[in-house]
């Protein structure tokens, strides 16, 4: 539905089973895996790092909106790393058995060394402006949040203090 191949998604769903079979709802699903374990093994550590740096900077504990900017820094470096990875998902669920034209892309291995062989170092950064920016505002949200409702929750006794 997103590239716009079909107009309903009952189309959409009967061209996957008709094509690929129950399975090709989840075609990319490993390449998926393959990409947030090192993604998120990169973020929250480093989110971690850059809040206790900053708490020592400091001097005193870091408010939310403070977490907040480590946070989008932490997804920022862990989107730009993992891009590669990303490129690969994606042309693996976008590769269609259907498309007897082309060659679809089958695993992330052969993926990254196919986009390497064909488009060099710089295909497989495609698109990382909007990823890191995405993400890194998606780092500052949630990681924001995150921290402003562990404070409030710590305030109000519903949590113990973890420091």
């Amino acid at each position: 539905m997103q590239t716009k191949q079909y107009s309903t998604t009952s189309a959409a769903v009967s061209a996957v089973i008709r094509g690929e079979g129950i399975l090709g709802f989840y075609h990319g699903y490993l390449s998926t895996v393959a990409r947030e374990i090192p993604f998120t093994c990169i973020q929250f550590p480093l989110y971690e790092y850059l809040k206790r740096q900053y708490a020592r900077i400091k001097r005193d504990r870091i408010e939310p909106y403070e977490a907040a900017m480590c946070g989008s820094l932490a997804g920022g470096v862990a989107a730009a790393i993992t891009t590669p990875l990303d490129v690969c998902k994606t042309r693996i669920m976008l590769s269609s058995k259907q498309q007897t034209n082309i060659q679809h892309y089958t695993g992330t291995v052969s993926a990254f060394r196919r986009i390497l062989a064909e488009e060099g170092a710089r295909g497989l950064f495609a698109g990382i402006g909007p990823r890191v920016l995405w993400i890194s505002i998606g780092g500052s949200i949630f990681l924001g949040v995150y921290e402003k409702a562990v404070k409030t929750m710590v305030q109000t006794g519903l949590l113990a203090d973890r420091r």
